[in-house]
């Protein structure tokens, strides 16, 4: 028996408790993993809260990233005392995730966890970090150096804005922080922003072409946002879309694409190839130093995690929730 977080919908309502439970629960994967930490993302705290629809099926155990110990492998690419890492492929959504000590999954999932870092450190990263990376990554490969000028970065202070402002910064860009909130401008100046503006300024219906203003941007945010940020990229520039917290929808024009050959990268972190994670988990290996994960981190215990979600779905949460799934 094992303790977990388990998500059920009945004619009882929604609920999410913690609980204990055994192996016959997990997926029918092929590599079982000692879960030692995982996270409290935006998607888990609505799956946890029942706020979205995120879960697939029930019961189902949250969590869509974790890091942990292999302990047992029917796989040639995994040994028992492997580190490893798992981001998105549907865990905690289609299958069982990783607000769990244990959890069992398919072995195409998994990555190697990077010498550079521990579990805890990898999962103070998590998916948003990992993301953050993707972006940064599609930028450089159409052409975006920090030579080529400003980098915007919408809702800077959500888990995937604070680690693109960080990265970007550590990398030798100039960043643009959009945030509305003007209590957090001393951290984004300390995650490395140059300048910050209100998001007011690209979240109300704007132009089809605007002053050109970025080399590029990460934007988490979408809807009329996304569009006002395309509208004043400079010519050849690109954005790197990755979130949808304004809305799914994109009320823009073509004329950014056709007039100023900007162009718009999709970002997607859940079924990306194994190669992209693993180039992109080498990247934050390289590129950040693990002092400085401490200072953004918040660690707390599986059954807390429940509390803590709707904390951070009021946006009462900065930084990065790590759970220690053994606390």
């Amino acid at each position: 028996m094992f303790k977990c977080l388990l998500i059920d919908k009945d004619d009882n309502g929604y609920r999410t408790f913690c609980t204990e439970v055994n192996e016959d629960t997990l997926c029918q994967g092929n590599v079982l993993v000692k879960v030692l930490h995982s996270t409290l993302n935006y998607k888990d705290a609505l799956a946890i809260t029942g706020k979205a629809p995120v879960i697939r099926s029930f019961p189902m155990i949250p969590g869509i990233d974790f890091s942990g110990v292999v302990e047992h492998s029917e796989s040639d690419e995994f040994n028992v005392g492997d580190k490893v890492i798992l981001n998105g492929y549907g865990v905690g959504e289609k299958y069982k995730g990783g607000l769990s000590q244990k959890a069992k999954v398919n072995s195409d999932w998994l990555i190697p966890l990077p010498e550079a870092f521990t579990s805890l450190q990898a999962m103070s990263i998590g998916t948003a970090g990992y993301t953050a990376m993707l972006c940064i990554l599609a930028l450089e490969k159409n052409g975006i150096t920090p030579q080529s000028g400003k980098i915007l970065v919408t809702g800077a202070t959500g888990g995937v804005g604070s680690f693109a402002v960080k990265l970007l910064s550590l990398m030798g860009y100039t960043v643009v922080a959009s945030t509305g909130s003007a209590a957090q401008h001393d951290y984004l100046r300390d995650l490395g922003a140059s300048e910050i503006i209100d998001r007011a300024e690209l979240s109300e219906p704007g132009k089809p072409l605007m002053k050109e203003q970025w080399a590029g941007a990460i934007d988490s945010v979408g809807s009329t946002t996304l569009a006002n940020v395309c509208a004043s990229i400079n010519y050849g520039g690109a954005v790197a879309a990755c979130g949808l917290a304004q809305g799914m929808d994109l009320p823009a024009s073509v004329a950014p694409f056709i007039l100023r050959g900007v162009s718009l990268l999709g970002i997607d972190s859940v079924m990306r190839p194994k190669e992209d994670r693993i180039e992109a988990w080498n990247k934050l290996a390289e590129v950040l130093p693990v002092a400085e994960m401490n200072s953004i981190v918040k660690v707390i215990g599986l059954e807390d995690a429940i509390e803590v979600a709707s904390n951070l779905l009021n946006g009462e949460i900065t930084g990065r929730v790590v759970v220690d799934v053994n606390k």
